[in-house]
C-alpha cells in the first residue's frame, strides 16, 4: 500500500477527531475524540518514518503514546470527579466547579 494512503487515513481521523472535540459535549466523547486525533498524529509519524527511511518519526509517536497514557490518567480521574460531584459527564457543567 502506498504511503501516501496512510497519510489521508490519518487526515481523516485527524479530522473526525477534531469534529467531535468541537461538537460533542459529553466529556468522555469529548475525551475519546482526543485520543483519535493523537493517533491520527501518530499514523502520520510513523508514515512519514517510513517514507524517509529513518526513525525519528517512530520515536516521536512513542513518546506521543507515552503522553497519550498520562493523559489517560489525568483525565479519566477528573472526569470521575466532575461525574461524582455532578452526576453528569456533560462538559458545559465542568464550569460550574469554579469557587
Amino acid at each position: 500500500m502506498n504511503p501516501i494512503n496512510y497519510l489521508y487515513l490519518a487526515a481523516l481521523l485527524f479530522t473526525i477527531g477534531a469534529a467531535g472535540v468541537l461538537l460533542r459535549r459529553n466529556a468522555i466523547v469529548v475525551f475519546m475524540c482526543i485520543e483519535l486525533m493523537l493517533n491520527a498524529c501518530n499514523l502520520a509519524f510513523v508514515s512519514f518514518s517510513r517514507m524517509h527511511g529513518n526513525l525519528d518519526g517512530q520515536i516521536m509517536a512513542f513518546f506521543t503514546m507515552v503522553v497519550a497514557a498520562a493523559e489517560v490518567v489525568i483525565g479519566l480521574a477528573i472526569i470521575v470527579m466532575i461525574f461524582r460531584s455532578r452526576h453528569s459527564a456533560s462538559v458545559d457543567d465542568a464550569s460550574l466547579m469554579k469557587l
